[in-house]
Order: C-alpha cells, then structure tokens, then sequence
C-alpha cells in the first residue's frame, strides 16, 4: 500500500456517507451533534466502513456504537421493527429494545467483554407493535473495534424465528392429536376384541347352560307338558339376567341388581321380600347362577313355601367375611309347615351342586319348620 492509499480509503468512506438510500437518508437526517457520537464527518473511520458494509448486505443486521450504544441496522431489519422504525436510527439500545432490555442484556454484556454470543429460538415477549406478543429470536453479538482497537459496539446478526416456531408448535399439537387419535383407536380396536371374546364366552357358557337346563328338565319332569313350563320358566330367568349383564360392561354386575332382577316376577306387594348387603360385584358366570338359584327358590317357595302365603316373606341377606369368603342367605318365614321332600330333583341339584361350582364354594338348603333356608358360601371373582 502506498502512502497515498489510506488516505484515499479514508476519502472513499467518507463519500460513501452521501451515498443514496434510504437508510442512508434516514442516517443524515439524526441530529448527531446532539448525540454521543457527535457531527457524522468525525465519525472513526472503522464505524463508518461497518455502516458501509451493513447497509450492502441483504442479512438482517444490526449494530449499537458508542456509549450509549445508538442504533444502525439494514433495510433487511425493518421488519423486525415493527412500529419501531421511525426514529430508530440513533436511538440507543436499551431505550429502543426496553421491552426486553433484561432478557438480552447478559448477551449483550458477553459481546462488549469481547467474547461473541450464540442463542438460537429465544423466546421475547415484545410490544413492538404496540401490544405484547411472543416472538422468537436466532442471533449473534460480536464485540466490534474502534479505529484504536478498543471495543466500541456490537455486532447483531439475526433471524426472527416466531413463525417457525409457531408452526412447530402447531406441527407438535397436530402430531400429538394424531397420537392420542391413534391410542383411542387402538384401544377401541382391543376394547372390540376383548368384547368379541367375551361375547363369544358367554354364548358359549349361556347355550351350554340352557342346554343343561332343558336335559334336566326333560329328564325330571312327569309330563311333556310339565317339561316344557319348567324349561321354559328356567330359560327365561335365564333371560332376565342376561339382560342385567347386557345392560352393564357384560362382565361384571351388581349383586343387588341381580338379585332385582332374580325377584321381581314375585314381588306382588310390598315387604315379600326383605334384601340386605353390601354392594358386591359378581362375574357374568355368577350374576347366571344367582338368578337360576333364586329362580328355583321362588318357585318352590311359591308352590310350597313363604310365597304361597299371603302373610309369607323371604329375607335374603349377604356380605363378606373377614376371611373374604361370600356368604348368601335365602330364609322363608310366614308360610305353610315345611316337610322334607322325598327326593332332590334338578332343582336342588341346580342351588346345591351347579350354583356352588361358579363361586369354588358350597351351598346348602336347609328344610326347617319354619320355613326353608339356604345358604351359599364362597369367593366371589
């Protein structure tokens, strides 16, 4: 370089502050004298080579100098501005940007200490625009150099990422409506299988019930006739509990329900029957034999027993043991002397053999004067 060349720079910089230009207009029109910096003509030259560099460029930029750290940036910055634009030449930083003067500060402190920061998406709340929104931020600071090498201004290069990161957020929203979307349908597609399953079970074990139900009947019964009403009577409290369960998630039901259920048909006026306990669960299987057991019962009590008195009741009562252990209880009172019967038919095979096996128990039926009792003990599933 010749002696003549640092002179020539120097000249070419300082015609390049009369260049055109927008920015280049809005800069001559700050009254400088009033500022830290003072009359643009003894600005140092590297600020002035910066200003040249940055307004060519078409990345937004921009730089604070001074002491006050006064505001240059690019045409590709305004956007960022906001409302802000007017006037935000030569204003300095932490009155133009005082919204988030606290949040940038230690970004900002790093750069004038020479050593250049990096944050990506950060998240300003801004009133840039005259009401606060939330935005997004890439940059970077740089420490820049006056003419004697000391620090003298920062360096701002960045991006304004608020859409990108609200359509992420939206992406994410979507992706997460996707997945719960996903789940339910997975979880309605195994709800159909168990349901299918289970259905599938409980034919199953409802036609082989019926099927030992009519066998049985058939085999017992004096008469075609008399086969036929007791099976048909049998199938339909069957029915009754079927529907019970149907009415529920098919799998479990209400002790008492079922028991409502099961007595119904006999209940011709108030305080026949006399129900207590707990609420219980029972299985689909023993909410079935409940009401089988409770079918016979009143049939015989009907024919025989406490129900055909007019002053006859039946208490029936359950509950659990400490043990766990399920114990029902059938008692007639108010009804004709009871006498034993000769010999058990299916219906006492029914309450006393079959009923039992659904709750791993046992059951028996207890013939006193006073009226019959019978009692079931076991687990309940």
């Amino acid at each position: 370089m010749t002696p003549n060349e640092p002179v020539r720079a120097r000249r070419e910089d300082a015609d390049a502050m009369h260049e055109d230009g927008a920015i280049w207009d809005a800069i001559r029109c700050v009254v400088w004298e009033e500022t830290s910096l003072g009359p643009m003509e003894r600005w140092p030259f590297t600020l002035r080579a910066l200003l040249r560099s940055l307004l060519t460029s078409k990345q937004p930029m921009c730089l604070w100098w001074g002491p006050d750290l006064l505001q240059f940036h690019n045409e590709a910055y305004l956007p960022m501005l906001g409302a802000r634009v007017e006037g935000a030449i030569g204003k300095p930083f932490s009155v133009l940007w005082s919204d988030v003067w606290e949040s940038v500060k230690p970004y900002l402190d790093e750069a004038l200490a020479g050593r250049g920061t990096w944050v990506e998406d950060l998240p300003l709340t801004m009133t840039r625009n005259g009401f606060a929104e939330e935005t997004f931020w890439s940059f970077s600071y740089s420490p820049l150099f006056d003419d004697e090498g000391r620090i003298a201004g920062v360096l701002n290069i960045v991006t304004e990422t608020t859409r990108l990161m609200r359509e992420r957020r939206e992406l994410e929203a979507l992706n997460h409506n996707l997945s719960e979307s996903l789940a339910r349908q997975e979880e309605g597609e195994r709800q159909r299988r168990v349901l299918q399953r289970e259905l599938s079970h409980r034919m199953k074990n409802t036609l082989a019930m019926v099927q030992a139900v009519v066998t049985q009947s058939l085999r017992h019964a004096t008469s075609l006739e008399e086969a036929t009403s007791v099976a048909s009577s049998r199938i339909q409290a069957l029915g009754r509990a079927q529907d019970m369960l149907t009415e529920s998630d098919w799998t479990i039901a209400d002790l008492r329900t079922a028991v409502d259920a099961a007595i119904k048909p006999h209940v011709d006026r108030d305080g026949r029957f006399l129900v207590t306990g707990p609420t219980l669960e029972l299985s689909a299987q023993q909410a079935m034999g409940i009401a089988l057991a409770l079918h016979e019962l009143a049939t015989n009590a009907v024919k025989y027993g406490a129900l055909s008195a007019d002053e006859g009741k039946v208490h029936l009562h359950w509950a659990t043991a400490e043990d766990g252990e399920f114990q029902f209880e059938w008692r007639e009172e108010g009804g004709p002397e009871v006498r034993l019967a000769g010999r058990k038919g299916f219906g006492t095979r029914l309450t006393e053999r079959v009923v039992p096996g659904y709750f791993n128990g046992s059951a028996e039926t207890d013939f006193q004067p006073t009226g019959v009792v019978y009692r079931l003990r076991g687990q309940l599933s």
